[in-house]
């Protein structure tokens, strides 16, 4: 029975997927032919800029959205060469991953260093809990974007900004879901070990922290899904390099079939990484 559903989803992602290119290619022909010639000539303010930036004004991609084979080329090219340098401007789609997925790496690193051991003692302790409530449910709310200028004026450092960005933003999803899943361990285990006189520390890693890890786990995912979508921004705020930076940058360049390609690239990197949590969680749910 599964297998079957598993087959059934597949095909229709499959057609749907096949519908979506279909629109596209529809929706761009006529935008690429008309009357027999090409209708994306290049408008004279970006034939200029093309020129300032010492681009071949031959190859630029021209006005209206890119059509199915302009994208294919696209990804062709990228794909291709995805680790060269050409200076700061200019480098490999991989390269520009690397940097973003050290970032997050790091950053989400360091918010589970935190995260985890606080929330821990908060869900073991109702006192404590109820007074960190109140700062943890004003800092919450608040945009990891909108720590950027501080970040910025007192790091004076565009990559560790970016960390501390992502640092703050996964902290309080990993933080909260490890306190719900810590409180939440049932009562009859816990009283099982204080009657067989556990040690705080051995009842914390062989009973709490196995009951608690899918909520751990949950609060994981959540906040590398975060984690992920704020490096793009913050990396369009501070510039340098990264896949946000790319983005903008292209964008800037206006190569549309570029900006594309670079949100597919971010769409299957987060799935991926999702994908991986969600494996994760898996492994560490315990089906009674």
């Amino acid at each position: 029975m599964n297998s079957s559903i598993h087959i059934k989803s597949a095909v229709l992602s499959l057609l749907i997927l096949l519908g979506v290119l279909g629109i596209w290619h529809v929706a761009t022909v006529p935008a690429a032919v008309s009357g027999g010639a090409p209708a994306t000539a290049m408008t004279a303010e970006q034939a200029e800029y093309a020129k300032l930036m010492g681009k071949d004004i031959g190859s630029q991609k021209t006005s209206g959205f890119p059509t199915l084979s302009q994208m294919g080329q696209t990804v062709v090219k990228h794909l291709s060469d995805p680790f060269y340098d050409n200076g700061p401007n200019d480098k490999g789609i991989a390269i520009q991953l690397a940097h973003s997925l050290g970032r997050v790496a790091i950053g989400f690193l360091l918010a589970s260093a935190v995260a985890i051991p606080v929330g821990f003692l908060i869900g073991m302790s109702p006192l404590l809990y109820r007074a960190l409530d109140p700062f943890i449910q004003v800092l919450k709310p608040i945009s990891p974007l909108a720590w950027m200028p501080l970040a910025l004026y007192t790091i004076k450092d565009s990559a560790i900004s970016g960390v501390f960005v992502i640092f703050i933003c996964s902290v309080w999803p990993m933080l909260l879901n490890t306190a719900f899943g810590v409180a939440s361990v049932r009562r009859d285990w816990l009283n099982v070990a204080r009657t067989l006189e556990v040690s705080p520390l051995r009842k914390a890693f062989k009973v709490i922290l196995p009951a608690a890890a899918p909520t751990i786990l949950t609060g994981m995912r959540i906040s590398m899904g975060i984690a992920w979508l704020v490096i793009v921004a913050a990396e369009m705020l501070v510039g340098g390099t990264g896949i946000g930076y790319f983005v903008w940058n292209e964008w800037n360049n206006l190569s549309l079939t570029n900006v594309i390609f670079a949100i597919l690239v971010i769409g299957i990197f987060g799935m991926l990484l999702d994908l991986i949590f969600a494996r994760l969680q898996k492994l560490v749910t315990y089906v009674e």
